[in-house]
């Protein structure tokens, strides 16, 4: 059983790490998760983290006012570009408004099965996106990962792009594959990342309606990251999973499985009568991870999930020296800065797909952390 999920927006996910079956899944991911090495998930919290946040944050938190869905795709977008190796050498707003726009488009087309738009109105905007991109950012992030390359540079770039130039003939990497590797990196990192924080950050305002109510999870991170972990448990990224069979399988070439991580992460025999509700003190059985299904499961389990969700703390955890994961840090950096929903500017239901995301998410917030 083979992934299915994403072959409507092929333009798109057509022989990305994602949805390649088999020994070249394992091929790709092997060469990929390289990258990933022991040191790598702290590094990118404790390093490359704070600086793309800081650039974020500053200007939009200026005015005391901005939107969580817009800020989350900002910061993790400038990440995600920073692990897949496309480079934004100019720093400029212009440049940002360019490769966000790209993303959302490569978000769009990759959950094309769940858009309630025209299909092929959007492969078009995917296409013409995925030339802009190969165009304006890849080639020139190509030149300098290839120079550096065939010098023999011993400092090289650490992200996906300069492995899968170096490795490139050793797995028939054309040039079209690269180019939609680096758009699935992009759209993935920031489409998950960016709506997982603006969930919990929802669920939070929910379960402590004011600022005061709220102030307690300044001081406690490691429950901070609690509340991100059952966020992600009632809203996984992909609410469902499609297989479907090889031509080795005995069910029919029609057939289709469908594996519904939703409905999997609110069962009650598991999680208990309030597995609808969000519950930060929940303690799921022994060995059931606290967010469920959300992160997948077996060969294609996300490979950012230590990265967005850290490491799930024990008794003995040091809060000082915890990995939290992405998502928990930007709930804890706007929750220091007291954030609260805007009462003059409700949140917005995303209408483009089935998916239950918000496409705005107006707050307020104090220009700088408070003391």
């Amino acid at each position: 059983m083979r992934q299915a999920l994403y072959d409507e927006g092929g333009v798109v996910m057509d022989d990305v790490l994602l949805t390649l079956h088999g020994r070249e899944h394992h091929a790709r991911r092997v060469l990929e998760f390289s990258i990933l090495r022991k040191d790598y998930f702290a590094y990118y919290e404790q390093q490359v983290f704070p600086p793309a946040l800081a650039q974020v944050i500053g200007p939009l938190a200026a005015g005391g006012r901005m939107d969580l869905v817009d800020f989350g795709y900002r910061v993790t977008m400038n990440l995600t570009a920073d692990f897949a190796g496309i480079d934004r050498p100019e720093k400029s707003a212009a440049e940002t408004e360019r490769l966000l726009k790209l993303v959302k488009i490569f978000s769009e087309g990759a959950t094309l099965v769940h858009s309630t738009r025209d299909k092929d109105e959007v492969r078009a905007e995917v296409r013409a996106g995925l030339e802009e991109l190969r165009e304006t950012f890849l080639a020139p992030s190509i030149a300098r990962r290839q120079a550096a390359l065939d010098r023999g540079d011993a400092d090289l770039p650490r992200d996906v792009l300069t492995l899968l130039l170096r490795d490139r003939e050793k797995h028939g990497l054309s040039d079209a594959v690269i180019l939609r590797e680096m758009a699935f990196f992009l759209q993935a990192g920031s489409h998950s990342t960016a709506n997982s924080t603006v969930h919990a950050l929802h669920e939070i305002f929910l379960r402590w309606p004011s600022v005061e109510a709220r102030a307690a999870l300044r001081e406690d991170p490691l429950y901070v990251q609690r509340c991100v972990h059952e966020s992600f448990r009632l809203h996984p990224a992909s609410p469902v999973a499609w297989r479907r069979p090889e031509a080795s399988c005995p069910m029919s070439a029609e057939g289709r499985v469908e594996l519904n991580f939703a409905a999997a992460n609110r069962q009650r025999d598991i999680f208990g009568e309030t597995a609808d509700v969000f519950d930060p003190d929940r303690a799921p059985p022994e060995g059931v991870p606290r967010w469920g299904l959300t992160f997948g499961f077996g060969m294609h389990m996300c490979l950012g999930r230590d990265l967005d969700g850290g490491l799930t703390a024990g008794p003995d955890t040091d809060p000082a020296t915890h990995q939290y994961g992405i998502v928990t840090q930007l709930v804890r950096t706007l929750l220091a800065r007291d954030v609260r929903p805007d009462p003059d500017n409700p949140a917005v239901q995303d209408t483009r797909t089935l998916r239950q995301n918000f496409s705005s998410y107006p707050v307020l917030l104090k220009t700088e952390p408070a003391q």
